[in-house]
């Protein structure tokens, strides 16, 4: 029994560090800066994937992990920053709210319906768009009020330019479930047993 549980732990810390990596590759992807403050990047996308398909609770760790990097100065944002002066920028609402939109996402996906894949990708992108798209964006939107002084009038204005594009990676989170559910039916979507 000693063996299968540290079997379990082995593996589930192995995808939380894969995880936390691919968040590092897609910090390879440049970014597009906008006059804001706050870069367009990939990473977000890395988000909403961890919460569909690890869970809330390894989501969450992956990109605890991946922020405590960055805070201990890897240059794994994009554009190569990193440090603990990027938790002072503009966007550092949005970072903070890495860790807790793959939760969010995470603990939606694992209460909405799956089963078939395509079931599976449409509950992927609900998720994403609740936990990848919403509630991230409110965590940024905060970060803007809170750390640039911006009105939360125009953090939400501000805000908006964001949208169409996490969208597109909310879709495009779907249709790796959705291939991932085709492949690996048994995978354990939003953490669930099985």
């Amino acid at each position: 029994m000693t063996t299968a549980v540290s079997r379990k732990a082995s593996h589930s810390m192995a995808l939380v560090a894969l995880f936390a990596a691919l968040m590092a590759v897609m910090g390879l992807i440049p970014k597009i800066d906008l006059p804001l403050g706050v870069p367009i990047t990939l990473q977000s996308l890395g988000v909403m994937l961890a919460g569909c398909l690890l869970g809330a609770r390894r989501g969450f760790q992956a990109m605890l992990l991946f922020l405590a990097a960055v805070a201990a100065g890897l240059p794994l944002l994009a554009g190569g920053r990193g440090g603990l002066g990027v938790f002072m920028a503009p966007s550092a609402g949005y970072l903070v709210g890495y860790a807790l939109a793959a939760g969010v996402t995470g603990a939606l996906m694992r209460l909405l319906p799956q089963g078939t894949p395509l079931r599976t990708a449409a509950s992927a992108f609900a998720a994403s768009v609740l936990g990848g798209l919403v509630f991230l964006h409110a965590m940024g939107i905060a970060g803007l009020v809170l750390l640039a002084q911006m009105p939360l009038d125009k953090a939400l204005l501000a805000d908006l330019v964001f949208v169409p594009g996490d969208l597109v990676k909310c879709v495009l989170c779907a249709v790796v479930v959705h291939t991932v559910a085709r492949a690996l039916p048994d995978w354990p979507f939003g953490g669930r047993e099985r």
